[in-house]
């Protein structure tokens, strides 16, 4: 066998290895139960609402954990479900975030966590859901909807398996008992969720 013989067929082999070793990744099957990233905060809750009218305040909570199951023959099945230490909350600012902590907004004396819970999950996309579920905010527990993207998984550089998800999804402060005045323009606040997912 001369050298450009053997060259095309080292080459033929390599790309057939890179075609199956692809094709096994892409079978890889990604169902199972994941628990957030909490111990390396691959996570982030973050919030924004309007000051006045003439500002967007930003924040975020700090600590909060959570987990979600995953069907790949039956996304419909899948579930998540959060947990938030409500006194967490963070908007750069000590004074203000005092403020937020007290009963004008998150009342964290009497309502330590916020929790939700998914009860359905519509497909609307390959990779996007409707994720409908209870949010418990300030004692009151009202349905909202999470629009959810699937970024991508797959197996980590340490051997784990991790699955990344966002969604967002805005709510209305009154539903939960929040008229503190901040202008018209600050009567809903926009929540966004970003996580990573190891599988158990």
């Amino acid at each position: 066998m001369n050298r450009t013989t053997m060259t095309r067929s080292f080459l033929a082999s390599a790309v057939t290895v890179a075609m199956f070793g692809a094709g096994q990744a892409l079978a890889a099957d990604p169902s199972g139960t994941y628990e957030f990233d909490r111990e390396g905060q691959h996570q982030f809750i973050q919030f924004r609402i309007s000051h006045l009218g003439f500002s967007t305040l930003y924040g975020r909570f700090n600590d909060f954990d959570g987990s979600f199951e995953y069907d790949a023959d039956n996304p419909e099945d899948s579930s998540v479900q959060v947990t938030v230490d409500t006194s967490s909350v963070d908007s750069n600012h000590s004074e203000r975030d005092k403020h937020l902590r007290e009963e004008d907004f998150l009342y964290v004396s009497e309502y330590p966590e916020a929790t939700f819970e998914s009860t359905s999950v519509e497909m609307e996309g390959e990779d996007t859901a409707t994720v409908t579920g209870d949010l418990t905010l300030r004692g009151v527990t009202r349905e909202i909807d999470l629009e959810m993207e699937l970024i991508n998984h797959g197996e980590d550089p340490w051997g784990n398996y991790r699955m990344g998800l966002e969604g967002t999804t805005t709510l209305t402060l009154e539903n939960y008992g929040i008229d503190y005045d901040l202008g018209p323009q600050a009567e809903e606040v926009t929540l966004m969720l970003s996580v990573e997912g190891i599988r158990q």
